[in-house]
């Protein structure tokens, strides 16, 4: 408890109620608070911190920077800083995946910021003002982007009607045998469905924070090309699930598609340091000048920390290191499973945003658990029915095998005494 914050901040803090411990010091995957407890991080600051805390190298290039007198706040007028990043995210990012062409936009710096942007320029561009959304959907806390999130308890928070999203089943919402994206194709095909064309599909690929689900790449192929034959644009909002989250820079590279609009935020700056963009191809470039804005869409500090963190995908060692880590994830968790039935276990995610689905309750006491083992972990879903795993990118594999055996002490901690699992069962090491 910090007596000073909990008098003065609003109600409205969270995290700090799931985990009352000061925090000091940082670096990689482990935390220092102020008694000097360390903790292991699986949380990366909610996927802003792919590459761990404090990064030794974006560390100096940023503080190179601030020492030289350079220019921290500059709207959108030219920076050297801004050069470096688009000129080293072009050749590093967009051009080895064929897009090469697609335009840049600062939306402001943060995730729904950019989201709200793509909705605001696909309206501009089809002349059509509805946006598609999913089931368990999360694209931000701001009013458009709530109107196509799932979440019944943060939709209310609006306090309006939220209108121009629609909100339809994603990929596997009802079962393995329902097309969904059938289903949607139906509804654009049909004058009498009740549906108004939309501007545009906006799809998470992996639902961080709707509880993991995870989009099949053959319903990601057959979504953008239910778009296509529409003249629907297809937006992926790759916040959480972008920047190496699932392996590949961009979550939706394995499934071969190529979105018309792309939105990023959280781990783009690499060290923790606000920034967003909005990607989209060049003949959506309908803007006119000013007409989206921000104040703090040109954030130096984060131009050069991202411009910093894009040496991890210079080749493909970081995704290798993903696939590899997050295989480890993966049997630990599907130990976990079968060690516990009375959990009533899924596991879900991929790449290294994994997690398990419990029975109600169990997910928030197995975090619970796990903090007082000295393990930050959070929930997922709409009724934080998932212990969700999302460890930085470049964790040691000491630090998962020590990270991942609390995570078993914890589930063993949070199982009735009357589960049919021993401990001895359960905990077996990863």
């Amino acid at each position: 408890m910090n007596l000073i914050i909990d008098r003065h901040e609003s109600q409205v803090r969270s995290y700090c109620r799931s985990w009352p411990a000061t925090f000091e010091r940082a670096r990689g995957s482990q935390v220092w608070d102020t008694e000097g407890r360390r903790y292991l991080d699986f949380f990366a600051g909610a996927g802003a911190l792919n590459y761990g805390h404090n990064d030794p190298a974006m560390r100096q290039a940023v503080v190179d920077y601030l020492l030289a007198d350079h220019v921290v706040h500059s709207l959108d007028t030219y920076t050297p800083a801004k050069e470096r990043f688009l000129a080293r995210f072009v050749e590093v990012v967009l051009a080895p995946r064929g897009m090469g062409a697609f335009k840049v936009q600062f939306p402001g710096p943060t995730g729904t910021n950019a989201v709200e942007a793509a909705m605001k320029l696909a309206r501009k561009v089809t002349g059509r003002d509805r946006v598609i959304g999913f089931t368990n959907a999360f694209h931000g806390m701001t009013v458009g982007s709530l109107a196509v999130s799932g979440n019944l308890g943060k939709r209310g928070g609006a306090g309006i009607m939220l209108g121009a999203g629609t909100n339809l089943p994603y990929d596997g919402y009802f079962g393995p045998d329902v097309d969904t994206v059938g289903y949607l194709d139906s509804l654009l095909e049909d004058t009498g469905s009740g549906l108004d064309k939309p501007a545009a599909v906006i799809v998470e690929t992996v639902q961080a924070e709707g509880g993991l689900h995870t989009a099949s790449m053959t319903w990601l192929r057959d979504l953008q090309a239910v778009c296509r034959r529409h003249d629907v644009l297809l937006i992926v909002d790759d916040i959480q699930a972008g920047c190496g989250r699932t392996g590949t820079f961009f979550s939706f590279e394995p499934a071969g598609v190529t979105p018309d609009i792309v939105t990023l935020s959280k781990s783009l700056s690499g060290f923790g340091l606000p920034m967003a963009l909005t990607l989209f191809r060049p003949e959506l470039d309908v803007w006119e000048p000013g007409e989206h804005n921000g104040t703090f869409r040109g954030h130096n500090p984060a131009f050069v920390t991202a411009t910093e963190a894009l040496r991890f995908w210079e080749d493909d060692t970081l995704t290798r290191e993903v696939d590899r880590k997050a295989a480890m994830i993966a049997q630990t968790l599907d130990r976990l499973a079968v060690a516990h039935p009375v959990l009533e276990v899924e596991r879900r995610g991929r790449g290294m945003v994994q997690g398990l689905a419990c029975a109600e309750g169990f997910a928030t006491r197995i975090c619970a658990a796990a903090f007082e083992l000295g393990l930050i972990l959070e929930t997922s879903g709409p009724r934080d029915e998932v212990v969700k795993l999302l460890p930085a990118l470049t964790i040691s594999d000491e630090d998962l095998d020590e990270g991942l055996e609390l995570l078993v002490r914890a589930v063993v901690a949070a199982v009735p005494a009357t589960a049919p699992a021993t401990a001895a069962t359960a905990t077996q090491p990863a």
